[in-house]
């Protein structure tokens, strides 16, 4: 890749990284989405779970947790790519998470692209925690909107809007827990420091709990507290872990200086 001086890199370079990037990450997630095409029943059954068994758990319409149907003729095969898709980019995320973040710093060097490397392996047990966090909450929220169901009427609710909904709450949720990931990513590149990342804490804190109140689909405060509370803490974390690697880099750069180079002999 092209690099010009100072580090900038032209505008069709940048749409050609670009276009390389998506590529590389529409094939990872292809690939992947076979696999959610092949196990499509054991995904819908799992899916289904936590709406089926609200039934046993509690009454939102006389007992029943209303009833799941797909419409129209067409209607099971777009539920079957969305499902595969839907697993593509869950199994995906190594794949895409580091095309991105290869993408966000082009023309790596050797350093640097161990800290892209280090930036995926960390960022997936994050995508993966925040997803699963949302579907332990599934069944509460899922709870929450049926609840205004009123009682003298049933809910029929079409497979594909249930699908969208699980999809919002669980994309939301991964990539929120990815978020502070880049502060931290940003510190190790050196182009953001630990203090100015804690500095503006109390706005912080503010813009996570605005984040799940504006994204998150339930309108009811415990979901919004679920997903608030783990982001604030790994906001502090990254905060704390670029204040750790500042401190490690001013030492060595104390350390670089206090070594009194050789000195030359002037030349006659």
């Amino acid at each position: 890749m092209s690099k010009q001086r100072g580090g900038k890199m032209p505008l069709l370079d940048h749409l050609r990284e670009f276009r390389n990037r998506l590529i590389k990450s529409l094939f990872g997630i292809s690939l992947a989405a076979l696999l959610g095409w092949y196990f499509y029943q054991s995904i819908i059954r799992f899916l289904t779970l936590p709406f089926c068994d609200l039934g046993k758990k509690s009454s939102p319409s006389d007992g029943k947790c209303g009833e799941l149907y797909v419409n129209g003729i067409l209607g099971p095969f777009n539920l079957q790519v969305k499902i595969s898709l839907l697993a593509g980019v869950i199994l995906a995320a190594p794949i895409w998470i580091y095309q991105l973040w290869s993408f966000i710093t082009p023309a790596l060097h050797r350093k640097e692209k161990r800290v892209a490397i280090l930036f995926s392996v960390i960022a997936t047990p994050l995508f993966a925690t925040g997803t699963v966090l949302a579907y332990l909450i599934l069944p509460h929220a899922v709870d929450v909107l049926l609840g205004f169901t009123p009682d003298n009427l049933g809910n029929l609710v079409r497979f594909d809007e249930y699908l969208d909904f699980v999809l919002r709450l669980i994309l939301i949720f991964g990539i929120a827990f990815v978020l502070p990931l880049f502060l931290v990513a940003l510190n190790l590149l050196g182009l953001l420091s630990g203090k100015s990342i804690l500095k503006p804490w109390r706005t912080a804190v503010f813009i996570c709990f605005l984040f799940t109140a504006a994204f998150t689909p339930t309108p009811d405060p415990i979901t919004m507290t679920l997903l608030a509370i783990p982001l604030c803490l790994i906001y502090f974390l990254s905060g704390l872990f670029a204040l750790l690697a500042d401190r490690r880099k001013s030492k060595k750069n104390i350390t670089s200086f206090g070594v009194s180079p050789i000195d030359k002999p002037e030349s006659i």
